[in-house]
């Protein structure tokens, strides 16, 4: 059996600059996927779309998540290597080292393991890891974790039931948590009671110094990036809480959301009047998202929402997603145009259309 000091030597590490933005806290987009209407990739608005959340001001982005559709992986498809290599090629344009670059894997632990060692080749700094995984009990997810945590850092994952992830309990998390390659955890339960049961369990790990949360609650961004979460660890009581969000509702809105959780920075550093300011917000917020992402219908139109959110400001075509069946509800559309028109502080919609065209060269 490996010694502990052997096992640590092999554990993956982040590059400073990234390292430094990620515990900082950053806005990280959750990617989404441009295509065409024969539902082909579309190269020019996929760079498009890199190229509008880097100029604004995005710490980085997570490629092949949720939002960029899982079925990019698919063989009839084959993207996951063109998309993520698309996003690499815009990040190295940017010249921007702190940026973090985040790629998404999913699948079995081979494919997990593979999709790794692809993103590694291709610069990224680390992996979030899907939960959602056919027949995988907890102690298989943790196993598959250990394994991809030796190719590149981790992101742990908490996806919410609605889209297919599991439920998972403290216990789980203090071991993920514990798992050396573990830089990070992204918390989108969409339930106050799993999200505080990661967070308990992060502390119990002994290792949340080392690990930065971030919310994926779409629903309850502002609430969570002005949360305290007092909790025990094993040095005792501690306090946590989240430094940024790596979020599908920050594919809209990118620089918006840069201000926004520049203001909660200052907030929980003990400005009042910026947190007088996000509380305001909070509420105008839940409404973007609830426009963008559909819960009322289960979330059936969540990601071609944010694709019409896109489309409407000129930087996608249409709605396209891979699986035809994946559409707006009714009603979406105009929904969308509703919280446009009426929060014109949280849509970029004048930064964008200064850009736009750059963008799209």
């Amino acid at each position: 059996m490996a010694t502990s000091a052997a096992r640590t030597a092999t554990v993956p590490s982040l590059r400073p600059e990234a390292a430094a933005t990620l515990a900082r806290g950053a806005v990280i987009p959750a990617h989404p996927l441009a295509l065409t209407a024969d539902r082909t990739l579309d190269e020019r608005r996929q760079r498009a779309l890199s190229r509008y959340y880097l100029d604004a001001g995005a710490g980085g982005l997570a490629v092949g998540v949720h939002t960029t559709q899982f079925e990019i992986r698919d063989p009839e498809h084959a993207l996951f290597e063109p998309v993520l290599a698309l996003a690499a090629e815009e990040m190295d344009a940017c010249s921007d080292p702190a940026l973090v670059r985040i790629a998404g894997v999913a699948g079995d632990t081979a494919q997990a393991v593979a999709e790794a060692e692809l993103a590694r080749s291709l610069g990224y700094d680390a992996v979030l890891i899907s939960p959602r995984v056919a027949g995988a009990d907890e102690r298989a997810l943790l196993d598959r974790a250990r394994a991809v945590g030796e190719v590149l850092p981790l992101v742990g994952f908490y996806l919410q039931t609605a889209i297919g992830g599991p439920v998972l309990d403290r216990e789980f998390w203090r071991e993920f948590a514990a798992i050396p390659a573990v830089v990070a955890v992204k918390a989108a339960p969409f339930d106050r009671y799993r999200t505080l049961e990661l967070v308990r369990g992060v502390a119990a790990s002994g290792r949340a110094d080392e690990i930065a949360l971030y919310t994926g609650n779409d629903d309850a961004i502002v609430a969570d990036l002005l949360a305290e979460f007092h909790v025990e660890s094993p040095d005792g009581p501690r306090t946590l809480r989240f430094v940024g969000g790596l979020l599908g509702q920050w594919a809209v809105g990118t620089r918006a959301a840069v201000g926004l959780l520049e203001k909660a920075h200052r907030a929980m550093a003990g400005d009042a009047a910026a947190y007088r300011e996000l509380s305001l917000l909070a509420s105008d917020m839940v409404d973007v998202n609830q426009a963008v992402f559909d819960p009322g219908n289960d979330f059936h139109g969540v990601i071609a929402g944010v694709h019409e959110m896109l489309r409407q400001q000129g930087l996608l075509e249409g709605t396209w997603c891979l699986d035809p069946a994946e559409g707006l509800s009714p009603g979406q559309a105009e929904e969308i145009a509703r919280v446009r028109r009426a929060y014109p502080a949280l849509n970029d919609d004048a930064f964008i259309a200064a850009h736009r065209e750059d963008w799209l060269r």
